[in-house]
């Protein structure tokens, strides 16, 4: 794990945050280079999809299945079901998880997957989204689905 890579998913999340939407960030890298990054984006771009680490790999653009196959996928967050499918369908190997106190994703499906994941238990990530979960649960239970 390199702290660069969580800092700028953190970064990521906290733009988010600023734009008025939900603080979880994401960073794609390759060969120890960020190729995409992003963050929630469904209240700003009234999406249904735009997750953080559906907006990194987005951001990423196109690639060859070959690259996403040797890729990291940094993200503040434990990933959803639907983030977790689209890290078994291009063959990521590794996420980094900042935090999964506050929501627990897919983890179980990803490693069952052959997909390394490791969690950090980061407190800025945790903080952080306590912070939005205690002042925004409306808009946080509409995100994960509930």
């Amino acid at each position: 794990m390199k702290a660069e890579f969580l800092k700028a998913a953190i970064d990521e999340a906290l733009e988010g945050l600023e734009e008025g939407g939900i603080p979880i960030g994401s960073v794609l890298v390759f060969q120890d280079e960020i190729i995409g990054r992003g963050h929630n984006r469904r209240v700003q771009d009234d999406s249904t999809v735009l997750h953080g680490e559906m907006d990194a790999l987005e951001n990423a653009g196109r690639l060859p299945a070959h690259i996403y196959r040797e890729c990291e996928l940094y993200t503040t967050l434990s990933p959803c079901s639907m983030c977790s499918g689209a890290i078994l369908l291009y063959g990521i190997p590794k996420v980094i998880v900042g935090e999964n106190r506050t929501f627990m994703g897919e983890e179980e499906l990803l490693r069952e997957r052959g997909v390394q994941v490791e969690v950090l238990q980061d407190e800025d990530c945790i903080a952080m989204m306590q912070e939005f979960i205690n002042e925004h649960p409306d808009l946080w239970n509409e995100d994960i689905g509930e």
